[in-house]
């Protein structure tokens, strides 16, 4: 956890304290110097390709800058390599067609077509359409409405933070006019956002775990995203009444007067129909990549499919809907680079094989190692490790344990559990985390311990029903 803020200028930006400024320069160029000296003394398959992953997760860990650690990284594995710049430009070159470089420009497009969304207003119809079908009079009814509302917009946008951003106008005024205090209210936004970023088929890090387990989307859900997702619906309305009761007293958790508006706010006149073109088309997506079994390529015609057709149908110019795909992917640019760095990364540490050693000297031992062991140890490794990016988190795991994990034997729908659960659970806790805090501060609430005690309230069940999960399949 850093001691630093985020930037706004990059979302993966930390500003550290001058004392951990100076700790990761110095251990940057420790690490640099270091594969420097190991370059010239080894050649082909080594252990030393470890050393630029070694020093990325420590770095990444200490909190600088997720963009900056991989590019030392790389400077790192080309210390090692030493290939001439010819073969590290067509190296870099080969790292921009790679499926790494692909997720990143996914991450790009769907916040385009996010854009899109909050524009023609089909973002605010899905939350008012949501609220509309559970009812807003009940509060058990409205709990689930605004859980279930923020489940839907963060699956449909794939980005949390963006749909609650634009959810939250809506749903802050319905929840104070039940007497929901502000910390019942982030609870059942960061439930439901949480649960929505799991299921979300196109959302970067879920297309990182289908391309790494090498399953489908239903796979997926089924092994993966669904246990998780209904884990949370069914413990969500208990968590919230156990957050409203520690908190109804207090009058600073109160909303006032001045919040309780907003909820009626127009949309756009086409908004339904664009609504409708949106719904039908991710559908039809969704369907045909699960039918045909469509790879990592596929959100790449998706993605923009969904935009223009949500665009058309809510009257907006071609030109305007080509600005507002560009507008919101641009803001993202910064993601994109970091998975390009991340592909020659891996493409290096191809090129030294440090894991062909590792498999020649302990394919016997892991032979006769657990699965269910490995499995534990990994999702555990994942969740405490590299913090940062969850679909650069998903590759670097993937990277580094696959092969051991295909060696031992550990079954897909296993793989794809470890990796949900190390790149998702984190956002749980048990520290905090922008996640926590982005909620926080679009349901207006600054009781940090509350969002904490959210979080474990659903962790713990998290871990054990995983732990079970994984111990069937491995048996």
């Amino acid at each position: 956890m850093s001691d630093g803020s985020t930037s706004k200028e990059n979302v993966y930006a930390v500003r550290l304290s001058t004392g951990r400024q100076r700790l990761v320069n110095i251990l940057a160029l420790l690490g640099l110097l270091a594969s420097l000296v190991a370059g010239f003394l080894v050649d082909g398959p080594t252990l030393w390709g470890l050393l630029p992953i070694v020093l990325y997760a420590a770095l990444a860990l200490l909190g600088m800058d997720i963009n900056v650690a991989t590019l030392v990284a790389v400077l790192s594995g080309v210390l090692v390599r030493q290939p001439t710049p010819l073969a590290f430009g067509e190296l870099m070159g080969k790292a921009v067609a790679d499926s790494i470089t692909m997720i990143g420009l996914i991450i790009m497009l769907g916040a385009g077509v996010g854009e899109v969304l909050r524009v023609t207003g089909v973002a605010s119809t899905i939350v008012h359409g949501v609220m509309r079908l559970v009812g807003r009079r009940n509060p058990t009814a409205v709990i689930l409405g605004i859980m279930l509302a923020s489940l839907v917009l963060v699956a449909c946008l794939g980005t949390l933070a963006g749909a609650l951003a634009i959810s939250a106008p809506i749903l802050l005024p319905i929840a104070a006019r039940l007497g929901f205090t502000r910390s019942a209210t982030a609870a059942m936004m960061f439930i439901g956002g949480c649960a929505g970023l799991a299921l979300a088929p196109f959302a970067g890090s879920n297309v990182a775990i289908m391309q790494a387990a090498g399953a489908g989307y239903l796979s997926y859900l089924l092994h993966g995203a669904g246990p998780l997702a209904l884990l949370s619906l069914v413990l969500g309305p208990f968590v919230v009444r156990f957050i409203q009761r520690r908190t109804e007293a207090i009058p600073a958790e109160r909303y006032d007067a001045a919040e309780l508006t907003g909820a009626d706010a127009e949309t756009p006149p086409r908004a339904r129909a664009a609504t409708a073109a949106f719904a039908v088309v991710l559908l039809a997506s969704v369907v045909y990549a699960t039918w045909q079994g469509a790879g990592t390529s596929f959100p790449l015609i998706a993605l923009p499919a969904i935009g223009i057709a949500t665009g058309l149908a809510g009257r907006l110019p071609v030109t305007e809907i080509a600005v507002l795909i560009y507008r919101g992917a641009a803001k993202l640019v910064p993601i994109f680079i970091l998975f390009w760095l991340l592909a020659g990364l891996f493409l290096l540490i191809d090129r030294l094989a440090p894991f062909e050693v590792v498999l020649a000297q302990y394919q016997t031992s892991l032979a006769a190692s657990s699965a269910f062991v490995f499995a534990v140890i990994v999702a555990l490794l994942g969740w405490v490790g590299v913090p940062g990016a969850t679909a650069a988190q998903v590759v670097l795991l993937d990277k580094v344990f696959g092969p051991l994990a295909e060696a031992i034997g550990v079954p897909v729908s296993t793989w794809i559990v470890v990796l949900l659960f190390a790149s998702k659970t984190d956002t749980y806790g048990p520290f905090p985390n922008g996640n926590m805090v982005g909620v926080m501060g679009l349901a207006r609430s600054e009781n940090l311990k509350n969002m904490l005690i959210t979080g474990w309230l659903l962790l713990v069940p998290a871990c054990l029903m995983y732990g079970v999960i994984m111990f069937v399949q491995t048996r």
